[in-house]
């Protein structure tokens, strides 16, 4: 199975089969190198399957490659774009960049400098494809609290900075208020109070935060996921990712990935 997929896009055979086999050769199977002969094509190939990066001509006949790239865009897809063509036609360029353009090449292209465009194109799309997946793994409603805890008091403040910072242990209200010497039950209505949550929401939201980007960012076994979030089982931790993500731990790290 490719990880990427590279769409080349050029009414020209020689063109788009000469760049084919200069990036086929390069990646050695990593990629999906498949090409289009027009706009339709393109954009028949983009609704159907996930295309990372996209190089296109910009003048070809019945529609532009600009043209191209608005309906892509329509479509809700967001490929990295390079622009090939045997014109200057940095008339487009503002409107280029809008379409997600990283790069503008004229013909003829050497192998080197083909190489090194897809690889650049291939690093922004990992760091786009790595901020939809933080996106995805961010909880709002903790979002809220960081934004709220700014006008919080100095002991909440301090007890949220404990809570964050031993997630991985066994966290009690009791510890809590003993550390920074409150009253347990006057903690857990000051900490309800400021915070908007209580005291095992904020540890559980936490907890399935850091669970969210170990699943995301490493290959680790959910028990030692488990383990690292503060749960003593495995068993108990899917049960509460699941209560609260909808789907198990494994099921989540397929979908983001």
């Amino acid at each position: 199975m490719y990880s990427k997929t590279i769409l080349i896009v050029d009414d020209e055979p020689r063109t788009r089969q000469g760049l084919k086999k200069v990036l086929d050769q390069w990646c050695e199977g990593r990629y999906q190198v498949i090409m289009a002969e027009n706009g339709e094509e393109a954009i028949g190939i983009v609704s159907r399957q996930q295309v990372h990066v996209l190089l296109t001509d910009i003048r070809m006949p019945e529609m532009t490659g600009l043209s191209m790239l608005q309906q892509i865009r329509a479509q809700g897809q967001s490929p990295v774009v390079i622009l090939i063509s045997a014109y200057s036609e940095f008339a487009y360029a503002q409107e280029a960049i809008r379409l997600g353009v990283v790069n503008y090449m004229l013909k003829p292209i050497s192998k080197s400098d083909l190489i090194d465009a897809v690889e650049a194109a291939l690093g922004v799309e990992a760091k786009q494809s790595r901020a939809t997946i933080i996106e995805k793994v961010v909880d709002d409603r903790l979002v809220q609290v960081n934004e709220k805890s700014q006008t919080a008091g100095e002991r909440i403040r301090e007890a949220m900075h404990y809570i964050d910072t031993h997630l991985q242990e066994e966290l009690t209200l009791k510890e809590l208020a003993d550390y920074i010497h409150l009253n347990p039950s006057y903690l857990s209505v000051l900490f309800k109070e400021q915070v908007d949550l209580t005291f095992s929401e904020y540890v559980t939201r936490q907890r399935m935060q850091r669970a969210k980007e170990l699943l995301i960012s490493t290959g680790l076994p959910i028990g030692d996921i488990a383990e690292q979030s503060g749960y003593r089982t495995a068993k108990y931790f899917i049960k509460i990712f699941k209560e609260l993500e909808g789907v198990t731990p494994s099921t989540y790290r397929k979908s983001v990935r």
